[in-house]
This record gives C-alpha cells, sequence and structure tokens, in this order.
C-alpha cells in the first residue's frame, strides 16, 4: 500500500486529487468507484496504456483522455492495489505483476 501511495501522489493526484474524489465533468472519481469494481482488466489497461473515450463511474460519463504514465508493470501493480483499497473500494484479490503483464492495448 505505502508503495502503490507513493506512485498515487507522483502521477494520479494531479487529475484524481488527494482523495481519489475526482474533477467534476472532467476527471472521474476513484473513490467509491463503481467502474474499478466492474472493470478490473479495463482499469488496469487504462493505467498501462493511456485511456480515452467515454467511461461511465457511478452513473456519471466521462469524456476525457488519460495519457500512459510510463509506469513499470510493479508500479501499476501496486498503484492499482493502493486504489482497489483506498476511499471506500475494497478488493479481496491483489493486483500482481505478472498480471498487469498479461495484460495487452
Amino acid at each position: 500500500m505505502a508503495r502503490g501511495e507513493a506512485v498515487y501522489m507522483d502521477f494520479c493526484v494531479t487529475c484524481h486529487l488527494e482523495n481519489g474524489e475526482g474533477v467534476a465533468n472532467t476527471f472521474p472519481p476513484l473513490a467509491m468507484s463503481d467502474y474499478l469494481k466492474k472493470n478490473r482488466e479495463a482499469s488496469i489497461r487504462g493505467v498501462k496504456y493511456g485511456q480515452q473515450g467515454e467511461l461511465t463511474v457511478n452513473g456519471v460519463t466521462y469524456n476525457s483522455v488519460m495519457a500512459p504514465m510510463g509506469l513499470d508493470d510493479s508500479e501499476i501493480a501496486d498503484v492499482m492495489n493502493y486504489i482497489m483499497n483506498s476511499w471506500g473500494n475494497w478488493s479481496s484479490k491483489l493486483v500482481t505483476t505478472d498480471e498487469v503483464e498479461a495484460i495487452s492495448k
């Protein structure tokens, strides 16, 4: 969790903010995110390769661009575990480096 928090504070906090609430109508919230629960692989892919186009989080549609962060697979696993277990999110299954490595565009 500490490694994931460090990655989050370096790369994600600017858009998704310190408490994961995002920016209304611009950057989706990570806090209490139904998208994270329902779209594990797509969430990892978005962090790994960037993301653009519409997605719906907690009933609100967002259509913005997230550039790839240039993180390695272990950093992606760490930050995903942090996000998926913070701000009201909970996942009993940890994201592993092998899982991240297996995800392609």
